[in-house]
């Protein structure tokens, strides 16, 4: 059995691995650049002590070094990710972050994102879960150099 979708139109089976590639393209630089809107806001308007502060009611330890590590990555690393630059290990902190946003922010509220439950962060945590695996994918900065963290 092969592990290629059967084509909707066959004579277009010959194109199918070129866009298998393009669409998990498409996946990974949306997710970067979508990321960059949550972290911009924290660097640019909150600050450390706005966003420890945060993290502080929520009673994350160490809000500060946390503090310094959502905001660096929700921008440098949505960029990384977005570039497909050290992808793997980027997405796999991402994916730590957005754990500990499900269970400790969002948890109490819920499933449903309009009352602030789960989904959204859900949602988030398992696209960085799936870019996690894969990597960076041909068509990223991790291939262009030849290390795929």
């Amino acid at each position: 059995m092969s592990g290629d979708p059967r084509p909707i139109f066959p004579t277009l089976g010959r194109y199918y691995g070129f866009t298998s590639d393009l669409a998990y393209l498409v996946v990974r630089v949306t997710i970067g650049l979508m990321l960059i809107p949550h972290g911009w806001p924290k660097v640019t308007t909150s600050g450390v002590v706005g966003v420890a502060g945060a993290l502080t009611r929520y009673g994350i330890v160490a809000p500060t070094a946390g503090a310094y590590t959502i905001m660096a990555l929700e921008t440098v690393g949505a960029v990384m990710i977005t570039l497909g630059l050290f992808t793997r290990a980027v997405a796999a902190l991402l994916v730590i972050e957005f754990a500990v946003i499900v269970f400790v922010a969002h948890w109490p509220r819920g499933y449903g994102a309009g009352a602030g439950g789960i989904e959204f962060p859900l949602m988030w945590g398992m696209m960085l879960v799936a870019i996690m695996l894969r990597g960076g994918g041909p068509w990223s900065l991790d291939r262009r150099i030849g290390k795929e963290i």
